[in-house]
């Protein structure tokens, strides 16, 4: 059953702001719980949507945790306020990028991981503006540290983007070269982005791209599922790869 945190509304304080995050939903598993995993909503949603059709999901083994981004003024709605992992404008190859709110909710997101048990496997997966912060977390944890320099705590064993784009792509191949150890995490995470080519709101040029950055970074156990036809949503048949990716990938018992 879903059911809400009562450690709901935290705060990520960084050097300038604070962020306060909205409730958090969990949904626990049916089975033995042999992984975890944080999923993370598109912008303007929150966690309660996800939950319900994450619980409906063949995963008896898999602990859903489905947090609510903090509601901010967003660039792309004109200044208008939302819920958003970070602040986003136009989306370009060469546009800013909001690193200060990017690392605290990854920062937020890795906390609420790292109170799972040892032996658990640990996750990340989104939509939209959710995955790009998966896929943002998962060059963090290749790296071992954030953007701002703190050390990321976390060892990741999946990363699952639908729809999204990786932030922070002119520099992550760079980052990761420099160093033999993020070289090994980058080339050992697995990591799964499903795209619609049909998307108009998150272009699927941009989930291609992110594919090609991130392998040319290091992050060879990637794959990239194009999906002909599909808008910025998700469907059942996309909802079935991720089963059946995370049941291989994580080696989940008692799910097929």
């Amino acid at each position: 059953m879903s059911y809400l945190n009562p450690s709901t509304g935290s705060g990520s304080r960084t050097s300038r702001r604070t962020f306060e995050f909205g409730r958090t939903y969990v949904v626990r598993p049916k089975g033995k719980h042999q992984a975890t995993i944080v999923w993370l909503h598109g912008l303007g949603d929150n966690g309660s949507s996800w939950s319900q059709l994450l619980e409906s999901l063949p995963l008896p083994n898999i602990k859903w945790i489905c947090p609510t981004a903090p509601t901010r003024p967003v660039a792309i709605l004109g200044g208008f306020p939302c819920t958003a992992w970070f602040d986003v404008g136009e989306l370009s190859d060469d546009g800013p990028d909001d690193f200060e709110g990017l690392d605290a909710s990854v920062a937020h997101i890795a906390n609420l991981l790292s109170t799972e048990p040892a032996d658990v496997k640990l996750g990340i997966g989104g939509f939209s503006m959710g995955a790009a912060t998966a896929l943002y977390s998962a060059t963090c944890f290749a790296q071992g540290k954030y953007g701002n320099g703190n050390t990321y705590p976390v060892n990741l064993r999946a990363i699952i983007g639908l729809s999204g784009w990786l932030p922070g792509s002119r520099n992550v191949r760079n980052k990761i070269e420099g160093s033999l150890e993020a070289a090994r995490r980058a080339s050992s995470l697995p990591i799964l982005l499903c795209h619609g080519s049909c998307d108009e709101v998150v272009p699927y040029k941009y989930g291609e791209r992110s594919t090609l950055v991130l392998n040319s970074a290091g992050f060879r156990n990637l794959a990239f599922k194009k999906y002909d036809g599909l808008g910025h949503y998700t469907v059942p048949r996309e909802m079935d790869e991720v089963c059946n990716w995370l049941n291989a990938r994580l080696g989940l018992e008692g799910c097929r």
